[in-house]
């Protein structure tokens, strides 16, 4: 037997063990080796785990950046296509003071013209007028009671509209300003 083969370590045999094989310097060597194996493919994956966690979160940074810059564009931009509806209003009214000798009833009927373009541009852009009528139930989302009054109508009905209110795609944007009976 030579010097490497000699056994290093050899725990006396006892009655349940049987017959061990002896350790070697070439196996220790041998287990060493693939514990070192797996030891280094182990911080391959270590390391390969840290560098997508670092490009995922590097991904989550970009597209939460993306996001804000959507939404301060979406500010900045919303309402561009009101501002375009409302620009033939404008033109419209400046070419109505524009004309000197006009008669009363020229000048109304550019005013209905006008009112009917300013009508338009409300309904492109999902602004609608809140009109109650007398005898319509009190909304407090849509309807702002300035005062109520003693009325043969139940109580919390409207009497009477101050004036119409608007919501503009399904937000009250200014309630409508009523009277509301006592009861």
């Amino acid at each position: 037997m030579t010097a490497s083969q000699e056994p290093v370590d050899q725990a006396p045999e006892s009655e349940d063990q049987g017959a061990a094989a002896p350790v070697t310097i070439e196996s220790l060597q041998a287990e060493i080796a693939a514990l070192r194996a797996e030891l280094e493919a182990a911080q391959a994956t270590v390391t390969g785990q840290q560098d997508q966690l670092l490009r995922t979160h590097a991904e989550a940074e970009n597209v939460r950046r993306r996001a804000q810059e959507d939404v301060s564009k979406a500010r900045k931009f919303g309402i561009e296509s009101f501002a375009e509806s409302l620009v033939p209003v404008k033109d419209s009214l400046e070419a109505a003071l524009a004309q000197a000798d006009q008669t009363l009833e020229a000048l109304r009927e550019g005013v209905e013209v006008t009112l009917k373009q300013l009508s338009g541009a409300f309904e492109r852009n999902l602004l609608k007028e809140i009109a109650p009528v007398q005898g319509d139930k009190f909304d407090p989302h849509l309807h702002q009671a300035i005062s109520s009054v003693p009325a043969e109508q139940p109580a919390n009905t409207i009497v009477q509209t101050l004036q119409k209110g608007y919501v503009i795609a399904d937000r009250t944007l200014r309630p409508a300003l009523v009277i509301v009976s006592a009861g």
